[in-house]
């Protein structure tokens, strides 16, 4: 697949390179496992060739070794002997930045906790040294943001407040789905479209196995994500077992149920048999995987609380792949795959409000985009949407197919929002229906 999107992102690197040629910059990149961080990068910089380091988790000495291939290699410099800290690389590099102006990408930065912990002080320490001299474009990328942000963010980290910059890398908008569909599959159908949102959430390394295998069509990706070498069954596994560490099995059972649609405390604590507060707060500030969704306008923060996943893969991945994994330990894909085809329309459904919501958020038209539900439950908005410019307010029922809009009913349940809430007074107030017919 070739490389789409992130012109604003590139941008932003091109610029933070040219600044760095008058003043070192220091940007931490962040984003999920799969999102295409490095991609991204090596796109921005394909005409300026950058030293890269991988930190994967070896010795120290180790990856100094690799480090000095790769500063021989991209800078043709040599460096003398055999180093054994990574202090000596990055003062090395950063003697050298102050005649020569470069990119140094650090990748997996926060990996260097279980390398040498000290390796972050030891970097404060050489930073604050050369800084004001040096011309170094200094990219460090994380995929696990909670470590990013303590390393960071947190006052008491010998690295918070060096960064000068930082970017979040997020998922494909739907625009671009719809392009690279366009590309891959001319003529495509909404439904494939809406699966590829389902499947993949816009996380650009799905999109580029489906693309590349061919699997465009809703069946065909259902085909090729449900197989016996397919990378999607172990994702969720691979991803997050290390991350959650001991308590992993207690973090899935929770994810688990939220996908099931499980998705307030005391449902989840009836099915999980116990008090899981302490790891609800993680899963949304620790980890940023949930969301504590509450209506619009809800005026306590503790009352009428929904969790969600906030990464629509793993909603996939926790509804169907987890679920059930003890049928695909026993090899049997073809009933999951079964499974899949017969829920697929009530889950798509789920997913269709969200691409709808991403959809407002791309648009740039709204000041606020939300949800609404009243507390017994009787009542609920799937998007409301407000302008508070111009002082208009849009209420959306969002289906599947059209036919099954009812206009009356949510002109009914937009009026008991608007005796509810006492919001939006004085406000143009329209209903719309949004359903696959207007992806």
């Amino acid at each position: 697949m070739k490389f789409y999107d992130r012109e604003q992102e590139i941008d932003f690197l091109q610029h933070t390179a040219e600044q760095a040629k008058s003043n070192a910059r220091f940007t931490v990149v962040t984003g999920r496992r799969r999102i295409g961080k490095t991609s991204l990068i090596a796109k921005a910089y394909e005409d300026a060739p950058f030293v890269y380091f991988f930190v994967a988790r070896k010795t120290e000495s180790d990856l100094c070794e690799n480090f000095q291939d790769e500063i021989e290699q991209k800078l043709g410099i040599p460096t003398l002997g055999r180093i054994r800290r990574f202090a000596e690389i990055f003062e090395y590099l950063m003697r050298l930045s102050v005649n020569q102006s470069f990119t140094l990408v650090i990748d997996e930065f926060q990996e260097f906790f279980k390398v040498n912990k000290a390796i972050f002080s030891e970097m404060q320490d050489i930073w604050d040294r050369y800084e004001k001299q040096s011309h170094i474009n200094l990219l460090v990328c994380g995929s696990v943001y909670s470590m990013m942000q303590k390393i960071f963010k947190d006052k008491k980290e010998p690295l918070y407040g060096r960064s000068t910059g930082e970017l979040r890398v997020q998922p494909f908008r739907p625009s671009i789905l719809k392009e690279i569909m366009s590309d891959a599959q001319p003529g495509y159908t909404k439904e494939d479209l809406l699966a590829l949102f389902t499947f993949t959430g816009g996380v650009a390394k799905y999109v580029q196995l489906l693309v590349d295998a061919g699997a465009t069509t809703k069946e065909a990706m259902i085909d090729y994500i449900i197989g016996a070498n397919s990378t999607f069954i172990s994702e969720g596994r691979n991803n997050l077992v290390e991350d959650f560490g001991r308590d992993y099995g207690v973090y899935f059972s929770i994810l688990s149920c939220i996908a099931r649609g499980k998705n307030t405390r005391s449902e989840i604590e009836d099915v999980i048999g116990k008090e899981v507060g302490g790891y609800l707060t993680n899963l949304e500030k620790e980890y940023e995987l949930i969301r504590k969704r509450q209506p619009l306008f809800e005026k306590s923060g503790t009352k009428n609380v929904r969790y969600e996943i906030d990464d629509v893969f793993y909603c996939f991945w926790f509804r169907f792949v987890f679920k059930y994994s003890y049928i695909l330990e026993i090899e049997n894909y073809a009933k999951v795959r079964e499974i899949v085809r017969r829920d697929y329309e009530t889950f798509s459904g789920l997913m269709l409000e969200r691409y709808f919501h991403r959809i407002a958020i791309e648009s740039g038209q709204w000041t606020r985009i939300g949800r609404w539900w009243d507390r017994k439950g009787e009542n609920e908005i799937d998007m409301i949407a407000e302008d508070e410019l111009s002082d208009f307010a849009t209420f959306f029922e969002i289906k599947r197919q059209a036919s099954s809009i009812n206009p009356a009913e949510l002109q009914a349940k937009t009026e008991c929002f608007l005796h509810s809430t006492r919001q939006f007074r004085g406000y143009r107030i329209a209903i719309q229906g949004l359903s696959m017919d207007d992806m």
